[in-house]
């Protein structure tokens, strides 16, 4: 593992490198746990470093708890998990106030617990199961970084990374997100069955008396360093433009977009969607070892920025055509 003072002292151009090595070696660590999802790894890992939050969209029994888990290991990070419920409170997310007895005086004072949302990653499994009042409790929390409590702020410790899960399958009893909800996520991740061979090797690995050994690649002050080198990764301004393009083209009433686009969306992604492509595209470039973004880096996180934030109509519907459909169609239209 790097310690903080031997990243401190690099150049930016030294420090991509750096956590270009890193990100193999984080990588490698999270295989001896989870067998394939090598793209869902990665998109996590962006969305970490461009200080962004994602929405994990998978059946159960995918791992999903356990690649969070895992993930939080490798990188030596605080780990919470919050079962989502409908019985469950704003209060128990945030923390909650106690009476506390002063033995000496005999007075008696309230007391602050924090609650499992002061972590550095945060797992909010199946989020859609719980009233919309305690959803906004913890979406609070990711857009201001704080909770308040009887008028007292408490800043969460940095870094603070939500992943929240829904199941796709079951929808009777849950609460759906808003779309003004889910603008907060910047990404939108589905997780999708294993491959037959990659199942064999799960079944393998889990079935046995194997338990790997996991090592520790970065630390809390390294991603925050990664996290600044990302902000400083300049982007030429055609890179810019394209992807104001693509998601200017996603609006409906825009002059610009395509005849599908008009008979398929009820409407389209606001500018939030814009700067997390370039966010996500600046990541994806200096994990891979490059200094600066291309077109094609845009491109691949499209999918996962735009899925979440552009409503197919009754049209779309009818035609049997999803969001993510919507949104290849339109990239090969560029």
């Amino acid at each position: 593992m790097n310690t903080e003072k031997s990243i401190k002292g690099l150049s930016d151009v030294e420090s991509v490198q750096a956590l270009k090595s890193n990100f193999d070696a984080i990588k490698q660590e999270i295989g001896k746990v989870i067998i394939g999802q090598e793209e869902i790894i990665e998109q996590l890992l962006i969305s970490l470093l461009a200080r962004g939050h994602c929405l994990l969209v998978g059946v159960p029994g995918l791992a999903k708890t356990l690649l969070i888990k895992t993930l939080a290991e490798v990188l030596d990070l605080k780990f919470s998990r919050i079962q989502f419920t409908p019985d469950l409170m704003p209060s128990d997310i945030t923390g909650t106030e106690i009476i506390e007895d002063n033995r000496a005086t005999g007075s008696k004072s309230f007391k602050f617990v924090k609650g499992p949302v002061f972590a550095n990653i945060l797992l909010a499994d199946e989020i859609n199961r719980t009233p919309p009042k305690t959803q906004a409790a913890l979406l609070e929390a990711m857009q201001e970084h704080h909770v308040t409590a009887a008028g007292e702020q408490y800043t969460l410790e940095e870094p603070f990374f939500v992943l929240a899960t829904q199941n796709p399958i079951e929808q009777e009893g849950t609460y759906p997100l808003p779309e003004a909800q889910l603008d907060r996520f910047m990404f939108n991740l589905w997780l999708d069955y294993p491959s037959e061979k990659e199942e064999v090797n799960i079944v393998k690995s889990t079935t046995s008396m194997y338990v790997p050994s996991l090592s520790h690649v970065l630390g809390k002050e390294e991603i925050l360093f990664f996290q600044d080198l990302v902000r400083r990764v300049p982007v030429a301004d055609h890179v810019i433009a394209y992807a104001v393009n693509i998601v200017t083209r996603t609006r409906p009433k825009a002059v610009s977009s395509p005849q599908f686009i008009k008979d398929w969306l009820s409407w389209g992604a606001g500018p939030r969607a814009s700067q997390y492509l370039i966010l996500g595209a600046k990541t994806r470039s200096i994990l891979e070892g490059r200094h600066s973004p291309d077109v094609e880096d845009v491109r691949n996180v499209v999918g996962p920025v735009l899925r979440h934030r552009i409503i197919p109509n009754f049209n779309a519907e009818a035609d049997g055509v999803t969001a993510m459909q919507i949104i290849e169609k339109l990239l090969e239209n560029d």
